[in-house]
């Protein structure tokens, strides 16, 4: 095999793919990226048999072949050499030579024939979306799956197509993370549920341009999201999500609007007394026209007063500030309205169509931390 490609070009590809390299394996050929050119196009693979990614590259194809390269040498070499075109050329004995302008490197390949292909997909059902909008969506819900394996369903998002509205969720046992859309047709019904680890690959990779679209096919054990010159073919995690709607109550005893950025950089205020890991609450202390936001630590103590509109009941209520700061840290209005019932249920956070709902539940509040 003997290929030309621009650096910026190979650079990229290496990029895209390597997210799909896994960081442990027993299998030394899934530590590869596979570089194809069997055909008259440059294809890199990599494979790590729960993700897949595939990617094609312009270039020049000279003698065509195919060879895996281990990834982290690859990577760190093509992101070292110089801005020029970068020749890669093998033997019959997985020989590699890597030559950019004076810049030479021999490495030992592995036949190509050994790799794990990307499983292939039935390309049926599916639905079709703005790369901006799906990054958007991924954004604003990605961090309320949970990070421990011991619930695989909580480490996954659920994605669900009824009709023309498609909604994404994501729940970790203490929040819930809800965002709606609608599409521009009908398509078919579909529920499953996406690893997170996923979905944070595909916002790397997504150009994020709103013209710009990706198709995203559904199977019974895969979803495949097909974009610009890539595919990235995942495994779903198997199982029922959970039963979202029985816990978004709508009864609620005290109801305020807030401006979303005066509320928001009190939190963030707030948390200069709290160090990573402390576990101490934010108290808010809902009046008429007013809430005090207030907190106490080792460190000292902080109150706030800001300006509210409110229906209903006062309350006094505590919740863990980074919770409240990552939901409105994704939302756009500049002004949000939030639901609370009593210091025990959870807060809602959410617009009136419902396109975005942030459930939180509150943490146990003492005397001493009020």
């Amino acid at each position: 095999m003997k290929l030309i490609c621009a650096k910026s070009k190979l650079l990229q590809g290496v990029n895209i793919v390597s997210k799909a390299v896994p960081s442990k394996t027993t299998m030394s050929i899934l530590e590869c990226i596979l570089i194809d050119a069997t055909t008259n196009e440059i294809k890199l693979t990599a494979n790590d048999m729960e993700l897949g990614i595939e990617t094609k590259i312009e270039g020049e194809i000279i003698e065509k072949g195919m060879i895996a390269i281990e990834a982290k040498i690859f990577s760190d070499i093509v992101r070292k050499l110089p801005d020029n075109d970068i020749t890669i050329e093998t033997d019959d004995k997985f020989q590699v030579l890597i030559t950019c302008e004076k810049a030479k490197f021999n490495l030992l390949g592995k036949s190509g024939e050994d790799f794990s292909y990307l499983p292939y997909i039935e390309k049926e059902d599916y639905i079709t979306i703005s790369q901006y909008t799906l990054r958007e969506l991924i954004t604003q819900t990605i961090f309320s799956i949970s990070t421990n394996d011991s619930n695989k369903l909580m480490t996954g998002e659920l994605f669900e197509i009824n009709g023309n509205e498609l909604k994404i969720a994501a729940i970790d046992g203490h929040r819930i993370a809800i965002r709606k859309i609608e599409l521009k047709e009908s398509y078919t019904n579909q529920k499953v549920v996406v690893p997170g680890k996923t979905l944070s690959d595909i916002s790397k990779i997504l150009s994020g341009e709103s013209e710009d679209e990706v198709k995203i096919y559904f199977t019974k054990n895969h979803i495949v999201f097909e974009f610009d010159d890539t595919l990235v073919v995942s495994r779903l995690i198997e199982g029922e999500y959970f039963k979202i709607e029985k816990m978004l109550s709508k009864d609620y005893e005290t109801k305020f609007n807030i401006k979303k950025r005066e509320f928001l950089d009190c939190i963030d205020r707030a948390t200069l007394l709290g160090k990573e890991g402390d576990k101490k609450p934010i108290i808010i202390n809902v009046t008429d026209e007013t809430m005090e936001l207030s907190i106490r630590s080792y460190l000292g103590s902080m109150n706030e007063n800001l300006d509210i509109t409110k229906e209903g009941k006062d309350i006094t209520i505590g919740f863990n500030p980074k919770f409240l700061m990552d939901a409105l840290r994704v939302i756009d209005d500049e002004e949000v309205t939030i639901y609370m019932m009593n210091p025990m249920a959870p807060c809602f956070i959410k617009d009136e169509e419902e396109n975005y709902i942030y459930l939180i539940l509150p943490v146990q509040i003492n005397n001493a931390s009020v």
